[in-house]
């Protein structure tokens, strides 16, 4: 998976969604590499993280860099603001987020960031009512968020069930290992196999990235 996605030292501690017992169960049931997977990878779950600003400025900071460095700027970024809101970033001075250790990329995605959730041009009190394309065509239109980042905020922070990630090359490697004997898998190839996971497609996405990790993952 990108850059942006961490292995964390402690399993989460938060509550799971409120479905993942059920979207198990389903799973076991109809597949037959989840009902492997599933009991062999223990009690552990995706656990939701953050205010949807900071988890989308987090994944804007650690794109095509490496864990370590994406953590040790955004430290330095998140000490600048007295807090992380999008007022408090529109605030900052360019230079001073440069020193932090942003590109003049990274520093223009963030404002442009900031600028749609303070304007109101981001719905986010009807996310929870809105359905998943909608949400994705919003936060594509953010710069320097794409179709991989929007994917990941439905499923690590709106814990949207039924995702299937198909930018992520993670998943696309579990799947080959799993169901195609370590074949090259196609988009279309995915798809079928996600046929039996639907409608927890988010579920099953995490497991076969928890199979290819020591540790849960969490974005």
């Amino acid at each position: 998976m990108a850059a942006s996605k961490k292995i964390v030292n402690e399993v989460p501690q938060l509550t799971p969604p409120a479905y993942w017992d059920d979207a198990c169960k389903h799973l076991v049931k109809k597949d037959r590499v989840m009902r492997r997977l599933i009991p062999d990878l223990g009690d552990v779950a995706l656990a939701q993280r953050g205010d949807a600003f900071t988890t989308l400025a987090r994944s804007i900071v650690g794109q095509q860099v490496s864990v370590a460095s994406a953590q040790r700027v955004w430290d330095q970024f998140a000490a600048l603001p007295r807090s992380m809101t999008p007022r408090n970033v529109l605030k900052l001075k360019v230079d001073d987020m440069r020193a932090a250790g942003l590109s003049a990329r990274k520093v223009d995605y963030l404002v442009d960031l900031a600028l749609h959730f303070d304007s109101g041009r981001l719905h986010v009190k009807q996310w929870d009512a809105m359905d998943d394309e909608a949400i994705v065509a919003e936060l594509v239109a953010i710069r320097g968020i794409g179709r991989w980042t929007a994917d990941m905020f439905l499923i690590f922070h709106l814990a949207r069930p039924n995702v299937l990630p198909l930018d992520d090359a993670t998943l696309i490697q579990g799947i080959s290992q799993h169901y195609f004997s370590g074949d090259p898998v196609s988009r279309s190839d995915a798809r079928e196999v996600a046929e039996a996971w639907k409608p927890w497609c988010s579920v099953a996405s995490w497991y076969i990235w928890r199979s290819l990790a020591p540790l849960p993952v969490d974005y």
